[in-house]
C-alpha cells in the first residue's frame, strides 16, 4: 500500500453524479472489522474517526452524500491514521443509484459513510436501487457504516425522513399527525438497529418531544413488540461494536429510548398522550448494550406525554 501523503487527488463530474478522490484509485485488500458510527452532527468526533478508521483496516473509505464536496478528505491525514484512499460521492438524482462506476466504487469500499445533509434525499434517491442493495452487501462482507445528521437518520429501520422539511417537537406534541411528521420504513436493515428510530443534535435542537412522537407513531403502526429509539447530542458519537456493546464518545450525551405500550390516545390535531415510555442517558466514555438494552449505571427514568407535555421521572435500572 503506498503512503497516504503521496497520493494525489481527482474530481469529476458526471450527469448524475460527482466524484472527489484523494488517494490511490485502485481496489486495495484489507481486513476490516464491522461496526456502528453514530454521529450526532455538529463538529466531528475525533475519536469517533479514529476508531471508526481503523476498523476499515487502512482501505479506501466512500463517503455518500447529495450534496457537498470531499469536506471529508483530511481526516485521516489530521487524525494520523493511513488509509489507502477517499472517495466522495455526490448524488444528484436517483439515476446515479444504478450508474455501474458508482455501484463498483461501493462494492470494493472497505468502510462507508453518509453524511449530513437531507436525509429525504437519501431515501428517495438509495431506497429501492442496486445502490440500497450494495449497502446491505457491505454490511454483510463486514465493513464499518457510520453517518452524521441525515446520514444517522437513515441508519434504524425506521427514520425521520422530512420528505415535507423538518418538524418541531413543539408541532409533533401538539399534533402527532402533523403532515410533516413523515416516517420511513424498511430502508436499511442494520444489525442491532431493528424497531429502532435516531435522531440527531439532539439536545442542542429541543428534539426529545418529537423524538417520542415518532416511537409512538411506529408502535401504534408497526408490528414492534417495543421501539426503541437513540437521541445523539452535537459533537457526540454513539460507537456500536459487532456484538451490540457500545460506547459513547466526544464531549455531550446520547440517549436511550425504549417503548413497549401502544398509546391508545393519540389522535389528529390532538396533543399527544404517550405512557410507558424508559430513557437511559449515556454521557462520554459511558456504555451501552443494545442487545440487553441496558447502560452502565443507573441512568433509567420513566417518562410519560400528557396533553403535549413531556413528564418523567427517575426509576431503578
Amino acid at each position: 500500500m503506498r503512503a497516504f501523503l503521496a497520493l494525489a487527488s481527482l474530481a469529476l463530474a458526471a450527469e448524475d453524479y460527482k466524484y472527489f478522490l484523494t488517494g490511490n484509485r485502485e481496489n486495495v485488500s484489507v481486513r476490516t472489522q464491522p461496526g456502528f458510527f453514530l454521529s450526532g452532527g455538529g463538529r466531528d468526533v475525533d475519536d469517533a474517526w479514529r476508531w471508526f478508521l481503523k476498523k476499515a483496516g487502512g482501505g479506501d473509505i466512500v463517503i455518500l452524500r447529495a450534496s457537498g464536496a470531499d469536506g471529508y478528505h483530511g481526516f485521516p491525514l489530521r487524525l494520523g491514521v493511513p488509509v489507502d484512499s477517499v472517495e466522495s460521492i455526490v448524488f444528484l438524482n436517483r439515476e446515479a443509484s444504478s450508474n455501474a462506476e458508482v455501484l463498483r466504487i461501493i462494492n470494493n469500499a472497505d468502510a462507508l459513510f453518509f453524511a449530513g445533509g437531507d436525509q429525504w434525499n437519501y431515501v428517495r434517491f438509495w431506497k429501492g436501487t442496486p445502490v440500497e442493495d450494495a449497502i446491505h452487501a457491505a454490511v454483510k462482507r463486514g465493513i464499518p457504516i457510520g453517518g452524521t445528521s441525515a446520514g444517522l437518520a437513515i441508519l434504524g429501520e425506521f427514520g425521520f425522513s422530512a420528505e415535507k422539511n423538518t418538524v418541531t417537537s413543539k408541532e409533533a406534541l401538539a399534533d402527532p399527525f402533523h403532515e410533516r411528521v413523515t416516517i420511513s420504513r424498511d430502508f436499511l436493515r442494520l444489525p442491532h438497529l431493528h424497531c429502532l428510530i435516531t435522531d440527531s443534535h439532539f439536545t442542542q435542537r429541543s428534539r426529545e418531544g418529537r423524538l417520542l412522537v415518532f416511537m409512538a407513531r411506529i408502535k401504534r403502526e408497526s408490528k414492534c413488540k417495543t421501539v426503541r429509539a437513540i437521541g445523539i447530542d452535537e459533537r457526540t458519537a454513539v460507537l456500536l461494536e459487532a456484538d451490540g456493546q457500545s460506547s459513547v464518545a466526544g464531549e455531550n450525551r446520547a440517549i436511550f429510548y425504549d417503548l413497549s405500550q401502544t398509546p391508545k390516545r393519540i389522535a389528529p390535531g390532538r396533543p399527544a398522550e404517550i405512557g410507558g415510555l424508559h430513557a437511559c442517558a449515556v454521557a462520554p466514555n459511558g456504555t451501552f448494550d443494545l442487545k440487553r438494552w441496558s447502560g452502565n449505571s443507573a441512568c433509567r427514568e420513566s417518562i410519560a406525554v400528557r396533553k403535549g407535555e413531556v413528564l418523567r421521572r427517575t426509576t431503578n435500572e
